[in-house]
């Protein structure tokens, strides 16, 4: 790996990242380092089949991000149920995992002081 804190690598590096994590992407623009862009585009793709399989498995309609995963965490954390329609068989059991990893840390009074907040200012829960 160059060095990545080189100002130019970096954003080429990021560049190539972004990309491998939009399935949609459309790589028309050769950046001027490419090797930066290439290691970060095969990070980028590595990050998101492992949180949403393989690419040659097709696109899921849902598509799982470390932001979203840590949602599901902070569900089972507050012994929130889940929305888990329209993911696919691989996308759920890394969501259960998360999920599980939040219902081990549990602590039913957050639940209760969270719920009491959030009616309080007038957002109903259920």
């Amino acid at each position: 790996m160059e060095d990545i804190f080189d100002p130019i690598y970096r954003k080429d590096y990021f560049a190539g990242y972004a990309s491998g994590l939009n399935p949609f992407s459309q790589l028309v623009d050769v950046t001027k380092n490419g090797k930066a862009f290439n290691s970060g585009f095969a990070y980028g793709r590595a990050n998101y089949e492992n949180m949403n399989g393989a690419i040659i498995n097709g696109i899921p309609k849902r598509i799982l991000t470390d932001k979203i995963l840590e949602e599901f965490l902070l569900a089972g954390m507050l012994g929130m149920n889940i929305d888990s329609e329209e993911y696919t068989p691989f996308q759920i059991a890394i969501i259960e995992e998360w999920y599980k990893s939040g219902i081990e840390n549990y602590d039913p009074n957050q639940s209760i002081y969270l719920m009491a907040i959030l009616e309080s200012n007038g957002i109903q829960t259920r």
